[in-house]
């Protein structure tokens, strides 16, 4: 469960992962893209896009694309991920919708005991700060941290880095090629 090809991170991109005395952890990501709130919202909006951003080994599907509910606090979402060669459901909600500028998603349903995940979108001069903040936990206490230094941090950060890759990308085709 690996990129196959190894990523080159934007320049302007950074993560980190702390953790906590009671088995969570906070994993930051911090990027600058040359777009306004008001132009890269609505692309973390679209539900699909989602399968966009997210690395193939994942396998991410989502559940009935077509009936998805547009974004707003309280729209829960169904799709499936492989995780460890296994097939597992997973259900978010969000929780906070502010458009343009935040929206936070939580795991209802899947592999995290705990998984709460705030998108913030900083207009500052020359674009947008993205940033994220994750808070979760593993299930199976003292196992479920074994697992994460093992493996779990490395494929969050695997994740995070192709995320950072493909928004790097697609903000370079929508708005800074076609400008002026």
């Amino acid at each position: 469960m690996s990129l196959l090809r190894p990523l080159t991170a934007p320049r302007t991109f950074s993560i980190d992962t702390r953790s906590f005395d009671d088995g969570s952890f906070v994993l930051s990501t911090s990027q600058m893209v040359s777009a306004t709130p008001e132009q890269l919202f609505p692309f973390f909006e679209e539900v699909r896009n989602l399968s966009e951003i997210t690395p193939r080994w994942l396998d991410f599907r989502l559940i009935n694309p077509d009936a998805a509910e547009r974004p707003h606090s309280g729209a829960r979402y169904d799709y499936t991920i492989r995780w460890f060669g296994a097939r597992i459901g997973w259900r978010s909600e969000i929780v906070e919708h502010a458009p343009p500028h935040r929206f936070v998603d939580v795991q209802l349903k899947g592999p995290y005991s705990l998984w709460h995940h705030v998108h913030l979108f900083e207009a500052v001069e020359g674009g947008t700060l993205l940033r994220d903040a994750v808070t979760y936990r593993l299930p199976f206490g003292t196992l479920g941290k074994i697992v994460h230094w093992l493996v779990v941090k490395r494929q969050l950060r695997e994740i995070f880095l192709y995320r950072a890759v493909k928004i790097h990308e697609w903000v370079g085709k929508a708005y800074v090629q076609n400008q002026p």
